[in-house]
């Protein structure tokens, strides 16, 4: 799942969905959320993903860059399954209900398939940014590997 806060563009070339571009799209200003689909599609993770994401974005003033960061990787880490959940059930029709449930969270961690990356990136008023990014080790849920990098942006 990604979600995206700000100024944000799309470039498309996915004519089978009614999506090529071929060219920056801007979007109005404000919070969108991108999982497996096409953008801002209803399932009930991504909405939930949304939530908690401006949740941990509104408590963020008064917190410490690395602690800011930690609430996001925790974000872009919950496992509940959001069900039912009618947009991912209609789309995975063939699939059985407890395979679905697999994929019905924000972190998705199923065997050959599922969440493998997170990425934080923050930008402050002076172009400063920080990017961290957790990565899974050898498609092994229990290890993964956390680095950041940070630079300024040039005007």
């Amino acid at each position: 799942m990604n979600i995206c806060c700000s100024r944000v563009g799309i470039y498309s070339e996915f004519p089978q969905w009614g999506l090529c571009t071929g060219w920056a799209v801007p979007f109005s200003a404000g919070t969108y959320g991108l999982s497996n689909a096409l953008l801002e599609t209803p399932w009930r993770k991504l909405c939930f993903g949304k939530q908690l994401f401006l949740e941990a974005v509104e408590r963020s003033q008064a917190l410490p860059k690395d602690v800011l960061i930690a609430q996001l990787l925790h974000v872009l880490n919950n496992d509940e399954a959001q069900l039912p959940d009618p947009a991912i059930e209609d789309q995975g029709r063939e699939y059985v209900q407890p395979f679905l449930s697999k994929y019905a969270a924000v972190c998705v961690r199923c065997p050959g398939y599922g969440t493998r990356t997170n990425t934080v990136i923050l930008v402050d008023a002076d172009g400063h940014v920080t990017f961290t990014e957790r990565s899974m080790l050898d498609k092994d849920p229990a290890c993964w590997e956390t680095s950041t990098h940070e630079f300024k942006l040039q005007s």
